[in-house]
């Protein structure tokens, strides 16, 4: 497709979208609803279809050399499949927020002034590998109101061609605009260009990918953006830390995925803890395969590679862990402060006033209290799914579901009333 059709392509779907955007305004819940419980269905049962597109992509990404991280995102498994299906049932049964009206007050004018929250308008998503990205964002945009412009990647292009298939029948099944969603059908990256400089059709961008991508739509961007550039999570076990609490969650924050941005990537033990715990944590990581990195202090207790500045700012990704010694909780939150993405941190402690303190003085998206960072996650704080992690301090932050997909409107009430 040459520069010249990719931008009148785009164009076309960016008009689509804003004219769909205005008829999603006037459907009521029950209606986003039924086509939310008909996409599942779609899903369910198009389900060896989709595994048998799926399958080209992973294919070809072997063929390509992707890693196994990425190709671990793109397959679609009957779990991956199954939870698609529930996430859409969860979003149809959370109360939908567009309408609602909340602050009303009457002023001594007569006047009666309060807000409603409204849809953004049009959302447009451009993302990597994961195919069930196509579905939650489809799914949150919908109940939220927005109609949405997905361009996932080029190696899902067989997955999100046929997801796109299930979510236009539900789509005209509950008798909504099938250009409610609309996927890029072109690979070419002159579409992303495009996407992120059409402020008169598309009203936010969220980025969903490696650090380089978002990186590249936020410096091109002409439309607003909503992002996270990578997931530096960080567990510091306190000296006052319950051991197998320690234990448990520093294991399960690292090694129960490794390919995802609330995965931990640096651990942090107080120093009068850090021969207790070591060496039990550093035995369960090697039966894991997980590769150490470790501070100066870390390598004498346990045996690990020497850790460079370099990877206490890097989000691996990967069965690797930087591992620091630290004296207290103040310079563990000084650690944080320094070199967190600012997406998730959790401390491991029995001491309240010490967890208090780290709730109030880590300035993260999420922050935990003996928990571990896997649970930074849409789907986990009950929002159905998520359609990013936002680590922007305006308008939505942390795991971004419905709200984070509307904005509030002043609505103002009168009865003939006029300004004296």
């Amino acid at each position: 497709m040459s520069i010249e059709n990719v931008q009148s392509y785009m164009t076309k779907l960016g008009q689509q979208a804003r004219a769909a955007s205005r008829q999603l305004l006037r459907a009521d819940t029950n209606q986003k609803n039924s086509a939310l419980l008909a996409i599942a269905e779609q899903i369910e049962t198009q389900a060896k279809f989709l595994q048998t597109e799926n399958a080209k992509d992973l294919t070809a990404g072997k063929e390509n050399g992707l890693s196994d991280a990425m190709l671990d995102r793109l397959a679609l498994t009957d779990k991956a499949i199954a939870g698609m299906a529930e996430g859409l049932r969860q979003i149809a049964g959370l109360q939908d927020p567009v309408g609602e009206i909340s602050d009303m007050s009457y002023r001594p004018s007569g006047i009666q002034i309060g807000k409603m929250r409204v849809p953004l308008g049009v959302v447009g998503i451009i993302y990597e590998s994961r195919p069930n990205v196509t579905v939650d964002a489809a799914a949150l945009c919908l109940k939220s109101g927005n109609a949405a412009i997905l361009r996932g990647g080029s190696e899902a292009a067989h997955s999100n061609r046929a997801l796109a298939q299930c979510i236009a029948r539900g789509l005209e099944e509950a008798n909504l605009p099938t250009t409610a969603v609309q996927v890029v059908a072109t690979t070419d990256r002159e579409a992303v260009g495009h996407l992120i400089a059409m402020p008169e059709f598309v009203d936010v961008i969220i980025p969903r990918g490696g650090k380089g991508l978002i990186q590249r739509i936020s410096e091109g961007a002409r439309v607003p953006v909503i992002k996270h550039l990578d997931g530096i999570c960080h567990v510091y076990i306190d000296e006052a830390a319950d051991k197998k609490k320690a234990i448990d969650v520093a294991l399960n924050a690292k090694t129960h995925r490794y390919g995802v941005c609330n995965a931990m990537e640096t651990l942090l033990v107080a120093d009068s803890r850090a021969a207790e715990i070591l060496p039990e944590l550093a035995t369960l990581y090697a039966e894991k395969g997980v590769e150490l990195r470790g501070c100066a202090k870390t390598c004498e207790i346990i045996d690990a590679i020497s850790a460079t500045e370099e990877d206490w700012a890097t989000e691996y990704l990967a069965p690797i862990l930087s591992i620091r010694v630290v004296a207290d909780v103040n310079e563990a939150m000084d650690h944080i402060a320094q070199f967190s993405s600012g997406h998730t941190e959790s401390i491991i402690t029995e001491n309240f006033t010490t967890s208090r303190r780290f709730l109030a003085e880590v300035d993260s998206s999420s922050v935990m209290v003996n928990a571990s960072t896997r649970f930074a996650d849409g789907f986990e704080y009950g929002l159905g799914a998520e359609i990013g992690i936002s680590t922007d301090k305006f308008h939505a932050r942390g795991p971004v579901g419905l709200h984070g997909l509307t904005s509030q409107k002043y609505i103002v009430l009168g009865d003939g009333t006029i300004r004296q």
